[in-house]
């Protein structure tokens, strides 16, 4: 008896230092976390540290609880807000199934952001919020370690990232919304910064992810928790901050970094402090020596190199296919609203005698595509083109490039009755650099295919609606439509109008296009991670009305001709493949259900 009183008496006092001491008595400790697989579901209590952030009831961003009171988090997740706008979750796995036996739910009382948080360069990106009340450490609750402020994650250190965040760029996690966790490796400082640019990647910070991509954090996980393994106990490294897309080639996740916030943290939280242990990596670090011009990544036909300048790309000895239709800024899609800056860096805005008159397409570092309606029959110096470019009056002066033109190439063919063979290439007066704001676009190669129903994407800053202009800034603005096949969009406009040398698209109900001013701009589809251009808007009947899709000039048709024309450095052609099946085939015009007038 008096044994069994004495082993009660020692769980009591380890459940007392477990709750008032140092948290590096508990912190770490995953019970039921018996491996580690990339990419998929997590099981049930794998990451007891990772808590979800809700912003007046609606899932927000991720955090990951470093005692029994204190939640740690990114500054711009919590920034500028109040605190009883928030509700902290715990021990939480299903966003959309609530377990009850698991589960606790805390508000927040104290918001600290890092004073020197910099919410242009997400430097500093670290914030702490203070919850109600204590919470009790369950298998299913508990605080994860911190890396202290001697850490080293080297270059390849395998590390997993949780989150409920999306599951692809624009697309949210299904339902029931399980906790979804993925492994990626260190990218060393030096080598990040040759990929995302020298100025953007700080000592504050640490990146990882596969360089082929794959695997990433995306939208919504936020502040969540970056762990690495060492001997039983995980410890975190980093806090997701930001990244270029989510999961693409060679453009890592980017996240704070921990280890260089210890003293922050601990001045801060006074009570009950958390549990900091030095991670130190193994062997060499690849990354100590690593410099920019040596970078390469591998290609189907090779590696070739890579040599990036203070954030600018340039290539040597490489094919357009290397770096064509890649959008490191479109975190998403949307129809008919503004583009956000760097989504579209292949268009370009035409302009003669420095007014905005058509789009165009950037298609290598010398050569812009537009249609020839545009500029047939016009001289050189009276145009200038404008890349990088979101808003036509102000915008962001410092990703803009305006070059004149040398050379306007109009197909030969060109009917300015018909509109057939609408297409132009025009010679840029000096090569551009390839930036975040300024690439190009893939071109849809001979044998390409686009089926009826093909979602596809047109921009430009032309009229909102028949006769309206677009409202100053005058942002680019974007629309998603869908391709209609050549028959019956020949029972739409009437026999002999569209040809085999155009493409047409819109929605049949009316109320997306393109307009007068977008004329010589891309349309665009998505194939994988690249984006490739179908058509060059051409023509239409007015904008925007039911029963008359645009028609725009088909790419695919041009590629003997654009590769004539251009002899060094041929723009990159991608074969497109639709993956619905193609109703056009079988179309004839009796079928539709109404004719136009």
């Amino acid at each position: 008896m008096a044994l069994q009183k004495l082993l009660h008496i020692l769980v009591l006092v380890n459940l007392l230092l477990a709750e008032s001491g140092a948290q590096i008595n508990v912190c770490g400790i995953s019970p039921q976390n018996p491996k580690i697989v990339g990419g998929e579901d997590a099981s049930p209590a794998s990451w007891p540290w990772q808590v979800d952030l809700q912003l007046c009831g609606a899932q927000w961003c991720g955090g990951s609880l470093i005692n029994k009171k204190w939640v740690l988090t990114a500054a711009h997740c919590v920034s500028g807000t109040t605190p009883h706008n928030w509700t902290v979750s715990l021990g939480r796995l299903q966003w959309s199934v609530k377990n009850t036996e698991t589960e606790e739910s805390r508000d927040v009382i104290k918001i600290i952001v890092h004073p020197k948080f910099n919410k242009n360069t997400y430097d500093n990106d670290i914030a702490l919020l203070k919850l109600s009340s204590s919470v009790k450490f369950t298998n299913y609750i508990s605080p994860v370690c911190l890396a202290a402020s001697g850490s080293t994650f080297k270059n390849g250190t395998s590390s997993w990232v949780t989150g409920w965040g999306n599951v692809e760029e624009g697309v949210p996690l299904p339902s029931p919304q399980t906790l979804q966790e993925v492994e990626v490796p260190v990218i060393g400082n030096r080598q990040c910064s040759c990929l995302l640019g020298r100025k953007s990647i700080t000592d504050n910070m640490v990146c990882a992810g596969p360089l082929p991509g794959g695997r990433d954090s995306c939208q919504g996980d936020s502040g969540g928790p970056m762990v690495s393994k060492q001997g039983s106990r995980w410890i975190q490294s980093g806090v997701v901050s930001w990244g270029v897309g989510c999961a693409q080639p060679r453009l890592p996740g980017v996240y704070t970094r921990v280890s260089r916030y210890q003293s922050w943290i601990q001045r801060n939280i006074k009570l009950n402090k958390p549990g900091f242990i030095q991670f130190t990596s193994r062997g060499r670090d690849p990354d100590t020596t690593f410099t920019c011009p040596h970078l390469a990544f591998l290609h189907k036909d090779g590696y070739r190199a890579l040599d990036v300048e203070e954030g600018f790309y340039t290539l040597e000895s490489y094919s357009q296919l290397d770096v064509c239709g890649i959008a490191p800024q479109n975190p998403k899609i949307v129809g008919g609203q503004d583009a956000l800056l760097g989504s579209w860096p292949w268009q370009v805005s035409l302009k003669k005698f420095g007014s905005h008159f058509c789009g165009g397409s950037l298609i290598n570092k010398n050569w812009v595509l537009s249609a020839a309606h545009c500029v047939s029959g016009s001289s050189p110096s009276m145009w200038q083109v404008s890349l990088g470019q979101l808003q036509l009056q102000g915008g962001n002066t410092d990703t803009q490039v305006s070059v004149g033109i040398d050379e306007i190439t109009a197909h030969p063919q060109y009917d300015s009755g018909t509109s057939d063979n609408d297409i132009a290439l025009l010679r840029l007066s000096s090569p551009v650099k390839f930036t975040n704001y300024i690439r190009p676009v893939c071109l849809a190669a001979s044998d390409s295919a686009f089926n009826n129903g093909t979602a596809s994407w047109v921009t430009g800053w032309g009229n909102t609606a028949q006769g309206v202009p677009l409202r100053p800034p005058q942002t680019l603005q974007e629309v998603k439509v869908s391709v209609i096949g050549n028959r019956q969009c020949s029972c739409l406009y009437g026999s002999g109008v569209i040809t085999n040398n155009m493409i047409c698209a819109g929605d049949l109900s009316g109320g997306k296009d393109a307009c007068q001013g977008d004329s010589g701009g891309p349309m665009v589809s998505k194939q994988g991670s690249r984006w490739i251009q179908s058509g060059v808007v051409s023509f239409g009947k007015s904008c925007a009305l039911p029963n008359r899709p645009g028609v725009y000039a088909r790419v695919s048709i041009y590629q003997f001709w654009i590769n004539s024309v251009i002899q060094d450095d041929k723009p990159g052609f991608v074969k497109f493949t639709s993956s619905v099946r193609d109703p056009d085939s079988t179309f004839i015009c009796r079928h539709l259900p109404f004719l136009p007038k």
